[in-house]
């Protein structure tokens, strides 16, 4: 199993686990910000840095 199927599992693990332990509008708030953080800061790449963050992925791919 690769790292990342690791992390995705134990994200949602931790979603679910949250579900019980607070209110779920408070739950919602932070699967949410934890989608959204990344995405945005995403989101704020000029266009050349997207083009190599999107390299470096398909580097990583090929070895």
């Amino acid at each position: 199993m690769s790292t990342q199927t690791k992390l995705v599992i134990g994200g949602v693990v931790v979603g679910f686990l949250t579900l019980f332990v607070f209110p779920w509008w408070l739950s919602a708030l932070i699967i949410l910000g934890v989608i959204g953080a990344p995405l945005v800061g995403y989101l704020m790449l000029d266009p050349s840095q997207r083009r190599r963050v999107r390299a470096q992925g398909r580097k990583r791919l090929g070895s």
